[in-house]
């Protein structure tokens, strides 16, 4: 089996913060995620060497060492409440990838992320997408909602961000992701099997990801899919 840094999501995922973050904001000196949880991302883009400070959060501190072994002593790393950002105007660009979805109180998260973001900045934002996808995966990972398209569009400009990209993502392998839900709908979830998976497959859902990865970086907007991928301007 693949390890879970391997795997072909988490892998997709940081390739589109990556090229999101030289399309929008080239000029940003520096980024914050919020919910880093074991520190792949912030790793990702320490290997880039974009000349980025870089800093991140996660309110459970367990997964904060493991965090810290990962990007090294040269990024920030703090236990924070995703409610409670103890910075104003601080960050050119923040982001946060598949956390909004476990806190009740995500437009709380999304306010203060306006306040620690500079003016001409914003934010780089996955949640999952589909109210009607939602299953005993959802309800045991933690999640307290699946977004439409409208709803975290409204909830982001609510904030006071400006939505410039709003796409869906993981369509290609949207069939797969069904399936995977209708086997699992009465068994029991297991955390440590979400990303398991064969080598093989992963391969080949890795290849149809990055089909979805062309498509939004030549501009086209994808309107169904397991993600939504935000990217929103602080003016």
């Amino acid at each position: 089996m693949p390890k879970k840094n391997h795997h072909f999501w988490l892998r997709a995922r940081r390739q589109l913060l990556c090229w999101a973050l030289e399309k929008y904001f080239p000029h940003a000196q520096s980024f914050f995620e919020v919910g880093c949880g074991s520190g792949f991302m912030l790793s990702g883009l320490k290997k880039l060497n974009y000349g980025l400070s870089l800093a991140g959060s996660d309110v459970l501190m367990g997964g904060l060492s493991y965090a810290r072994e990962q990007v090294g002593d040269d990024v920030s790393i703090y236990q924070m409440d995703a409610r409670r950002i103890p910075y104003s105007e601080e960050f050119d660009v923040i982001g946060s990838f598949d956390v909004l979805e476990h806190i009740t109180e995500d437009e709380e998260v999304l306010a203060e992320m306006y306040r620690a973001c500079k003016k001409g900045g914003g934010i780089i934002l996955t949640v999952p997408q589909h109210p009607w996808l939602w299953s005993v995966t959802d309800q045991e990972g933690g999640h307290v909602r699946r977004y439409s398209r409208e709803d975290i569009k409204q909830k982001v400009e609510h904030a006071g961000f400006t939505a410039t990209r709003l796409t869906s993502f993981v369509t290609t392998a949207f069939p797969a992701l069904l399936l995977q839900r209708l086997v699992r709908r009465n068994k029991q979830f297991i955390p440590s099997q979400e990303f398991v998976i064969s080598p093989v497959l992963n391969k080949i859902l890795e290849l149809a990801i990055n089909i979805d990865l062309g498509l939004i970086q030549r501009g086209y907007d994808l309107h169904s899919g397991g993600s939504l991928f935000i990217v929103a301007n602080k003016k």
